[in-house]
């Protein structure tokens, strides 16, 4: 599947995306806030998430701007995955590319996708330090669970507090409407999708 915003382009990371991916992540104030992603992060690493196989029912997207005739630039990642039984939104940026409102608009495209797949509720997490993450998440909808728990920081080598939240996707918005908290009908989104 690919998914076209306003401004991004998002689609399944492939082999020869690592250089890419591994320049955008290769800073620790960016990994230290995901809970799986090694400190240092190295090449191979790169190369083993650009190879990943592509679960259809939880994908997983490089976040990329068109450059026209430049190609893409790879801005960041983000994605859906199990975790306990429960279907979770995990998503980042380079540095160089916070506050432009790419992540915001990169989970909306993400929630427009799996609401379309089928997904009716998604979690997500972000560590207490990580301060801007949790306002994207209330901004497109998802509303803190009240419960602050440690959650382990690879990069970090430790647990650390984290603040969860959760999305029901088939709650109709607050004007009554069965749009879902992304805004507009499903009806746009779906013309957007296109099997890979």
């Amino acid at each position: 599947m690919f998914f076209r915003s306003e401004r991004l382009f998002l689609r399944p990371a492939w082999p020869e995306d690592w250089q890419a991916l591994h320049a955008a992540i290769d800073d620790e104030s960016v990994v230290r806030q995901l809970a799986m992603v090694p400190w240092p992060y190295t090449d191979e690493d790169a190369k083993a998430y650009a190879s990943l196989n592509h679960d259809p029912h939880l994908p997983q997207f490089l976040i990329t701007r068109p450059h026209g005739v430049l190609g893409s630039q790879v801005l960041g990642s983000v994605g859906l995955h199990a975790e306990g039984g429960e279907v979770e939104l995990g998503y980042w940026l380079g540095r160089q590319h916070w506050g432009h409102g790419y992540a915001t608009e990169a989970v909306r495209a993400m929630l427009s996708m799996a609401r379309a797949i089928g997904h009716r509720r998604l979690y997500a997490a972000h560590f207490l330090d990580n301060v801007a993450s949790g306002k994207v998440l209330q901004r497109v909808g998802f509303r803190p669970q009240g419960e602050l728990a440690p959650r382990m920081s690879v990069a970090r080598g430790e647990f650390v507090p984290a603040r969860r939240y959760a999305l029901d996707l088939a709650e109709p918005d607050d004007k009554g409407n069965d749009e879902g908290p992304m805004g507009g009908p499903m009806r746009n989104v779906l013309p957007r999708l296109a099997a890979a």
